[in-house]
């Protein structure tokens, strides 16, 4: 039986103690690394702060000349630089110049310089994440755990993952050659994409959707090509129109259900039916189902568990939303392992492995999260019932999302655009809210209001909003 977390940290500290008894008697305080200085007199900042009387002096502590600083050019080299003629080159790669700057982050741009915001914006989770897998990050740090680890991340990470996905999804992944840890999903799909796509290929994907697939997949060179969903049908993806999009040069298909920024999702046959067309026509299927633990009716499918679709899918997947971990920035990606090995050969020359410590994190959630993580549903879903209540009575139709932490309102009835709806309500009521046509022109009449706020924020919100829709 593993100790509690506490016990473990002194424990840990006891250990230390032995191996650097000179930190015996280390005053609380500031981070031991911080109060490390050279002797006295080196600079302004020791002279004020002298060495604690606990750490022994340094016999030689020699101060650099400020003429030898890094990174500053001495004497004439300054006048030849200064001299320098101006490069007339253009030297940003013309497939990046193409790219648009991201509609939210543009948006939220002009909201972080206004006061008294209430934002429905981002697509964060409203928690922190739960104390006992913040307790194995710092676990880990105070064990040392500060070094690279394998490519493919933790082995019992690997199996925990494994584990989680079998029960969960229903399809089976080897531990040792189809799961890779990555950092975030945003590295999954990106090491995915890059993997696969010769330039030219074209990576079919329905809209509206998540901003970074279609800059994604250009990036890696590819062609992305939309597939419009639509409200009558809850912005659900149809077997029948994702049939009629293929073309020769197309060669994947990318998912997203539950779907940012619309809440939809898929039932199970109309799950097979996608997969059906996906095997008649030879595609590979990235399915990102980050979104999949917060699925508030029925039961979440996943395209993988259908027959004959493992071996065409790449499974995307990662903890930031389900368990509140956005800034531990740790993912997985699951597949058939030659396309692991091709994802794996890209992930160590750009990214070698995920953070140790995240790592650590995410085998504690994995192995004791779910209490906390079906919590926060619960919670999620009265906030859902909320707001798509609130908006429908203030007239602003809006389907019930079965999924993620996000309504889609329609806006057309105000007569304004989803850009003059969210800038007009934020100026007016400093209430944000994202375009629609931040997430794809089939975005437009719609505006993104994530319930992952807290609800005191989300009431003030929808104050506000109908206030604003009673004036146009």
């Amino acid at each position: 039986m593993q100790p509690a977390f506490g016990v473990r940290r002194l424990v840990a500290a006891l250990s230390l103690a032995q191996f650097f008894p000179a930190l015996e008697g280390e005053p609380p305080g500031e981070p031991f690394a911080r109060r490390v200085r050279c002797g006295a007199g080196t600079d302004a900042d020791s002279q004020s702060r002298p060495t604690p009387a606990w750490l022994p002096k340094p016999s030689n502590c020699t101060r650099v000349p400020s003429s030898l600083a890094f990174g500053k050019p001495v004497g004439k080299v300054t006048d030849q630089m200064s001299k320098a003629p101006v490069s007339k080159r253009d030297f940003v790669a013309e497939h990046v110049r193409g790219i648009p700057r991201s509609g939210i982050r543009d948006f939220f741009e002009v909201v972080q310089s206004m006061e008294n915001v209430v934002s429905l914006g981002i697509g964060e989770p409203g928690f922190t994440t739960p104390w006992h897998i913040r307790e194995a990050a710092i676990y880990a740090l105070e064990r040392g755990k500060t070094g690279y680890t394998s490519n493919f991340g933790l082995l019992k990470l690997r199996r925990a993952i494994s584990r989680y996905v079998t029960e969960n999804f229903h399809v089976t992944y080897d531990p040792a050659t189809e799961i890779l840890v990555t950092v975030g999903v945003s590295e999954a799909l990106d090491i995915a994409l890059r993997a696969i796509i010769n330039p030219g290929d074209e990576i079919l994907y329905h809209e509206p959707c998540y901003v970074s697939y279609h800059p994604s997949v250009t990036l890696a060179h590819g062609v992305a090509k939309a597939i419009q969903t639509r409200p009558e049908n809850n912005f659900a993806l149809r077997a029948a129109d994702l049939a009629a999009a293929i073309t020769p040069r197309s060669k994947a298909l990318l998912l997203n259900f539950p779907t940012n920024p619309t809440g939809a999702t898929l039932t199970g046959a109309e799950i097979e039916q996608i997969a059906r067309v996906c095997i008649d026509n030879d595609l590979l299927v990235l399915t990102d189902e980050i979104y999949s633990e917060l699925t508030f009716t029925g039961t979440h499918h996943s395209i993988a568990a259908v027959p004959g679709m493992k071996e065409r899918t790449i499974f995307l997947h990662g903890f930031s939303k389900a368990f509140a971990m956005t800034g531990f920035r740790i993912g997985y990606v699951c597949a058939p392992p030659t396309l692991t090995e091709a994802m794996l050969r890209i992930h160590q020359y750009s990214m070698l492995c995920a953070s140790i410590i995240a790592q650590e994190a995410a085998i504690e959630a994995l192995d004791h999260g779910r209490n906390e993580m079906e919590m926060m549903r619960e919670q999620y879903l009265l906030r859902r019932n909320f707001i798509v209540q609130s908006f429908n009575e203030m007239g602003l139709k809006c389907h019930l999302p079965v999924g993620s932490f996000y309504s889609f309102p329609d806006i057309r009835s105000t007569g304004l655009s989803s850009k003059e709806f969210s800038v007009k309500l934020l100026e007016q009521e400093r209430v944000a809210m994202v375009p629609g046509t931040a997430f794809g022109p089939s975005g437009e009449g719609h505006v993104r209001a994530s319930f992952a706020s807290a609800m005191s924020d989300i009431e003030k919100a929808i104050e506000r909003t109908a206030r604003f829709v009673k004036t146009l």
